[in-house]
């Protein structure tokens, strides 16, 4: 007999909507646990990805409520975004029409997964009634300082027509569509993330069950630094240029100084010099490339020098003033000074342009209290060095400060410099503000209007939202569709009533993304962004699940968000995620499943052929969810017929288990109640699979096949619903209650065999009460302790056997 999978699986997801199984109700006899998946952009079909992170928190959220928590498990679409507009472009249709066509095709197929979602309380980030929200919030942004625009070098895309955030920036690339990304001048609007770096920054100690390499990653991107800011005189000058450096240790081996080719100064530093034009060239060039690029240590730098010169002010040498592509505007102050004995980028640099170079740190030989004379009578010398040295050692050519150790030094000079005022100790931040503006149609109109009277002025809050045009045309040339809608851009100033435009760029769609958590505890709240009682009741998420890829945009603006509404007095905690798991990708011979590689597996495929929890039981059992994981048709196979074994278990069932059998199962309790915790559900099916063989090893106990169904069902959920009716049980299994086990049968009852030679008692071996006659024989065959003695004898002369074991023949 085999499990009839396509009438179970209609039969129980019908039963599920209809009865309002997962539907979530705030419970105050009962803890919460809100669980959350990364939700989805509509693309209109799911794939493995998506398959693993939704059966990986089905499971999770399937679990707590057996065990009595009122479970809070929403989903929703992240639905604005380039790739739906390009789709309309592509289709001849438009992004509504086709975004909305997408989430009815998602849905169905998330749907068929059988995952237990209340979908009563799905979110679209495309509707007004939720955009509303983004509008709103961005406004209160603007009240405090926190939404501005300015002119700014930017990175745009080229193929997509829009700016990007650093962030967006992967691998030279435009995160979304890959082209290479450019610079571009542009005005436009930023969110002051940087007010909130300190907490950003320190609040990630609070996150005990986060990956460290997605709190390593954050710490990074944040990026904070203690240095020195040095005042760099130019030659024959009063102007000063200020120069950031965490190692003020080499300041008396800087031998020239690096401009970003977008700092300020630049043209007055080449104006009339012979290399002006080659100047302007190479800036011209360098506008072009991408940060990543730039910024990346393998690539070749390139620079020009400006005929000017600026001054060391430890020891007043004249030294030039060069521009680097290396040098970005984003980080320390725009300006670099340059210790080619000490950097390896400035190292190759002063290499490939000659450019002088002097060693101030040397190495020392490892010795306990302060460097002899000997340690530092050998000074290396620039002219042998093949590469930097970057390591710690003993000043040299350093004035007052030679002989110190160089961390030692980082201090003195440090004081030293501020009494000199020639210095300033200073903390430096990696972090940038947040650009959001995007040149597209597909999003969150930004609730701003130009007047010229008046200036910028915000959207009246009684005026939101503002609504995306339904008929801006679509070609995929030029700027922003929005920008060509007449009705949309005109319309008369809330200040003055004179004519006015609104901005035509919208925001990017990581702004919907940040707080979308919050509006699942109370999604048709029309009065605010979210209920505060309700979010009260559900918040923080108890448990998030998704990619690493995520690790810096989502989750940072994310934090940064949950901090903001902190401060707004609408919500009384610091992080919005409690826990966080990082799901691994699904391979295919070794390669991400992707079209392009053609080795894409269809969900819908293997639901067909075999079944949706044969599917959930394969993705969960094949890897821990952390690692990638390879698929595997065998492993389908297996899966599949590990679910037909137990589904056969229910047509020999008797009403009494024997002690191995009990034991077993209390063991299978407990191991799979703690690998559900610690989301380890390979090893849960395998602790599943162990009692399995013992049901059919001692035959099917009822209350025993009970239990195993119970810790199946978070995992096969329509099977184990199937055979939990077909023991006579009412109602559905995931309103029973989770099984516990009994300590007492966690240890085993032992009996003591007595060993003894010529009448003396020479040792005891303990062993299990119910242990069968082979496994005694080879336990007492395999001790070194009795071989000597036996040789060929028969064993039973040398042993003595309690009652229990005597009859058996040994």
């Amino acid at each position: 007999m085999s499990y009839p999978f396509k009438q179970s699986e209609e039969k129980w997801q019908k039963i599920w909507q209809e009865k309002e199984v997962f539907k979530a109700l705030p419970k105050q006899d009962k803890p919460k646990y809100y669980l959350l998946e990364m939700f989805p952009y509509p693309s209109g079909k799911i794939h493995m990805g998506h398959v693993r992170n939704y059966t990986i928190g089905d499971v999770a959220a399937r679990f707590k409520m057996m065990q009595g928590y009122s479970v809070l498990h929403p989903m929703g679409f992240d639905a604005f975004g380039q790739p739906a507009e390009n789709a309309a472009i592509k289709n001849k249709s438009k992004p509504d029409i086709w975004t909305h066509k997408c989430i009815e095709w998602m849905k169905t197929e998330l749907k068929k997964m059988g995952f237990s979602y209340d979908w009563s309380r799905e979110v679209s980030t495309c509707e007004a009634d939720y955009y509303k929200w983004n509008q709103w919030i961005f406004l209160k942004m603007f009240e405090r300082g926190l939404a501005y625009k300015k002119a700014s070098n930017v990175n745009w895309c080229p193929s997509c027509e829009t700016t990007l955030a650093n962030e967006e920036v992967i691998d030279e690339g435009c995160w979304r569509c890959h082209a290479k990304v450019e610079q571009k001048d542009l005005e436009q609007w930023f969110l002051k993330i940087t007010e909130y770096k300190e907490r950003l920054l320190e609040d990630l100690n609070q996150l005990k069950d986060w990956p460290e390499r997605v709190i390593a990653m954050q710490n990074n991107w944040i990026g904070r630094s203690q240095g020195v800011e040095i005042y760099f005189p130019l030659d024959n000058s009063d102007k000063i240029i200020p120069v950031f450096t965490t190692r003020v240790d080499t300041i008396f081996g800087a031998t020239y100084i690096v401009l970003a080719p977008e700092h300020s100064m630049v043209k007055d530093l080449i104006k009339g010099k012979p290399g002006e034009k080659e100047s302007l060239k190479f800036i011209a060039k360098v506008a072009k490339e991408s940060k990543v690029v730039r910024g990346s240590s393998d690539v070749k730098k390139e620079g020009v020098f400006t005929g000017s010169y600026a001054v060391n002010p430890v020891n007043k040498e004249k030294i030039p003033i060069w521009i680097a592509d290396y040098v970005l505007m984003e980080y320390g102050t725009g300006a670099i000074m340059a210790v080619p004995t000490h950097d390896q980028r400035d190292f190759l640099f002063a290499k490939e342009h000659k450019l002088t170079m002097k060693v101030v740190i040397q190495p020392s030989l490892p010795q306990a209290g302060p460097p002899s004379a000997e340690a530092i009578s050998y000074q290396l010398s620039a002219e042998e060095l093949k590469e930097a040295y970057e390591g710690d050692g003993v000043q040299i050519n350093s004035a007052q400060f030679d002989g110190l150790t160089n961390e030692a030094a980082k201090i003195k000079i440090a004081e030293w410099m501020e009494k000199e005022k020639i210095g300033k100790i200073q903390t430096h931040w990696r972090l940038r503000d947040w650009l959001i503006s995007r040149q597209r149609y597909w999003g969150t109109p930004i609730p701003m209007i130009y007047c010229k009277k008046c200036g910028i002025v915000p959207v009246p809050y009684e005026d939101l939202p503002v609504e995306l045009p339904k008929d801006a045309p679509f070609t995929g040339e030029g700027g922003s569709p929005l920008a060509k809608v007449k009705e949309f851009v005109h319309v008369k100033c809330p200040k003055c009533k004179g004519a006015a435009q609104r901005e035509t760029d919208t925001m990017a769609t990581f702004f919907d993304s940040a707080w979308y958590f919050l509006r699942f505890s109370s999604p048709r709240e029309n009065q605010a962004p979210f209920n505060q009682e309700e979010a009260k009741y559900w918040m923080p998420v108890d448990q998030y699940i998704g990619g690493i890829e995520h690790a810096i945009l989502h989750l940072l603006y994310s934090r940064f968000f949950t901090k903001f509404f902190k401060d707004l007095g609408l919500i009384s905690f610091d992080e919005p995620f409690q826990r966080l798991l990082t799901q691994g990708m699904v391979l295919k011979d070794g390669e991400v499943m992707s079209k392009s590689r053609g080795n894409i597996v269809d969900p819908d495929s293997i639901i067909k052929n075999y079944g949706a929890d044969t599917l959930r039981l394969f993705i969960l059992f094949a890897a821990p969810p952390e690692t990638e994981l390879e698929w595997d048709d065998r492993g389908i196979e297996g899966a599949h017929k590990f679910l037909n074994r137990v589904w056969r278990i229910q047509e020999n069932l008797k009403d009494k288990a024997d002690p191995a059998l009990n034991r077993a199962m209390h063991k299978a309790i407990k191991k799979v109640s703690e690998d559900f915790e610690e989301f380890k559900f390979n090893t849960a099916i395998a602790s599943l699979m162990e009692l399995t063989n013992a049901i059919y090893q001692s035959g099917a106990d009822r209350k025993v096949f009970k239990n195993l169904i119970l810790l199946l069902a978070p995992i096969a959920p329509h099977f184990c619903e199937e055979l939990w009716e077909a023991l006579g049980n009412k109602g559905s299994i995931f309103q029973a209650a989770w099984p516990k086990y009994d300590p007492a049968f966690l240890v085993e009852d032992t009996v003591t065999i007595v060993v003894q030679v010529n009448g003396k008692v020479r040792f005891k071996i303990d062993v299990p009460a119910d242990i069968n006659q082979d496994k005694l024989k080879e336990l007492i065959l395999s001790d070194e302790r009795l071989k000597p003695w036996v040789q060929d004898q028969p064993i039973k002369k040398f042993i003595i056997v309690p009652k229990k074991l005597a009859s058996m023949v040994i």
